[in-house]
């Protein structure tokens, strides 16, 4: 049964049984980007700070009042564009921060009149696993752009150009800057080769204004960069280069200045202190270094630290984890599992009584990658993998519980696979999993028609995050945003007020330091 559903891609148990290889650049090797070419040659910086950065350190909580007070100066930094949002930004807005991801953009944009704001569109899924209507695409993308966003990119974890065409076309046809990105990860299949296809498709089909090598594993070597950056620099022609990795291994500082003497055109890190570690390198080391080895960097190192200051404050005042650089770490390229997970894994085998199993579960985690095809371990892939691979290991039977998730991404519902799923697993898959998931995927039907119908007095900003989240997220998000942000930014002690006063059971706030007494007794209070 099993053959009959696999993708025509070589066969994934062949691939298996071969290794990735490094590929070390012969000794008599010269550099593409040779000394003399190195003076005067601009390196642009994008800025993750607002993005990437508190994603991999703060689990995404900056909140937009951390970000305005410091939002003009960023804007004079000299960045080449700000990144501000992905899916994920807007989840946890609505979820966790009850803030207005879309009033966070407008005022971000207020503020940041000179340098581009960048937002990052996570295939054709959005937020969901699933596929969403390709007009719920279209609307999304122009009210990206309406709310403020001048660049906008895709990225697709197969890395499958279809995927991020859905996206990048629209985007083209209302004039904002556009950008692919590859979705770098260690397999077999994941090849200088098929990144090379990537990009070429995405130059071609999609005239994308940037490639962006994205290594959200933090999985780059030195020796692999001088073999794909040459590669893709040969395919790209004058379309810039943008290198994004992060600090899992502490080798992303050394893979940043060799992609530059390679012919990298745009590096991505954030501001120290909310830089290293699980996040990108640090605008103000890396910027030092480039500039050491002949490259302009056209940045404003005293605003850059005064932003960097401002967040230092905020992580000791809240107790936020502030980036530390990271010890190599060789066994992170066996598993390829983001950090988050890690802690994740421990925590579901400790409530199982079964946490000496953790080895094994990563263990069972590289084998469930292989025989899935070699997804990416990133998201949704990272979760699908993940999720199978403890069901394994808790029931102690290999796929005798199937999520939905991985029976669609086994049938394809997510894209064409890079390789087949291994045929006895993809047997079981199918008789384990829901009977409901039809063996041939299908688009959905489109959705904003529907969507205005059911939401005729809400503008189409609220209508997509209704779509998007359910029950009464989106409600208790829209009650609790504050009618003063700007104010709330600048000012700790009114945004605390402010939270203090949305909690029903405290009927009397009093602040005291030194002459300035304050005392607010809500109505009833004794």
């Amino acid at each position: 049964m099993g053959s009959r559903l696999s993708s025509s891609t070589p066969r994934a148990d062949a691939a298996a049984r071969s290794r990735p290889v490094k590929r070390a650049a012969p000794a008599h090797r010269e550099r593409p980007v040779q000394e003399r070419d190195r003076k005067g040659r601009e390196i642009r910086i994008i800025d993750t700070t607002l993005r990437d950065a508190h994603q991999c350190l703060w689990a995404t909580r900056m909140t937009t009042a951390h970000m305005l007070p410091v939002a003009e100066r960023m804007d004079r930094c000299g960045f080449a564009q700000i990144d501000l949002a992905g899916a994920i930004q807007f989840d946890v807005c609505v979820r966790y921060l009850r803030e207005d991801p879309w009033l966070r953009v407008r005022l971000m944009r207020e503020r940041c009149q000179q340098t581009p704001l960048r937002a990052l569109i996570r295939s054709r899924n959005i937020m969901s696993f699933d596929l969403v209507p390709d007009d719920i695409i279209e609307l999304w993308v122009e009210r990206l752009v309406a709310n403020g966003f001048r660049v906008v990119g895709a990225f697709d974890g197969l890395n499958d150009v279809d995927n991020m065409l859905a996206s990048i076309r629209v985007a083209k046809r209302l004039g904002v800057r556009v950008f692919g990105a590859l979705a770098y990860s260690l397999s077999p299949v994941h090849t200088d080769e098929l990144y090379v296809k990537t990009a070429q498709d995405l130059i071609e089909r999609g005239r994308v204004d940037a490639i962006m090598i994205k290594d959200a594993g933090g999985l780059l070597t030195p020796e692999r960069i001088r073999t794909l950056v040459p590669a893709l620099r040969a395919v790209a022609g004058d379309t810039p280069l943008e290198l994004h990795s992060h600090c899992l291994t502490g080798l992303a500082p050394l893979v940043y200045l060799e992609g530059a003497d390679l012919g990298v055109d745009e590096i991505h890190s954030s501001i120290a202190p909310l830089a290293n570690g699980a996040a990108q390198p640090a605008t103000q080391s890396m910027a030092r270094a480039l500039r050491h080895r002949g490259y302009r960097i056209a940045v404003d190192d005293a605003l850059i630290d005064e932003v960097g200051e401002h967040f230092r404050r905020i992580a000791e005042r809240e107790g936020k984890p502030l980036g530390a650089p990271l010890e190599y770490d060789p066994f992170h390229y066996e598993h390829q599992i983001p950090g988050g997970m890690l802690s994740n894994f421990r925590s579901q085998l400790e409530h199982a009584g079964i946490l000496h199993k953790f080895d094994e579960l990563l263990e069972e985690c590289a084998r469930v990658r292989r025989e899935l095809g070699w997804p990416i371990m990133i998201t949704p892939f990272a979760q699908l993998v993940g999720t199978q691979a403890v069901l394994n290991v808790v029931r102690g039977q290999r796929y005798e519980i199937v999520p939905d998730e991985v029976k669609k991404y086994a049938l394809g519902y997510y894209g064409k696979l890079l390789a087949p799923v291994e045929p006895q697993v993809l047997d079981r898959i199918v008789e384990n999993g829901s009977k409901r998931i039809a063996l041939e995927p299908s688009l959905p039907p489109p959705g904003v028609a529907e969507l205005r119908r059911k939401y005729p007095n809400a503008g189409d900003d609220e209508r997509l995050l209704r779509f998007m989240f359910a029950g009464p997220q989106v409600d208790e998000m829209i009650a609790q945003v504050p009618a003063s942000l700007p104010l709330a930014a600048r000012n700790p002690i009114v945004h605390l007020v402010q939270e203090l006063t949305r909690r029903p059971k405290v009927g009397r706030i009093y602040i005291s330091k030194g002459d300035l007494k304050l005392e607010l007794v809500r109505d009833g209070a004794p």
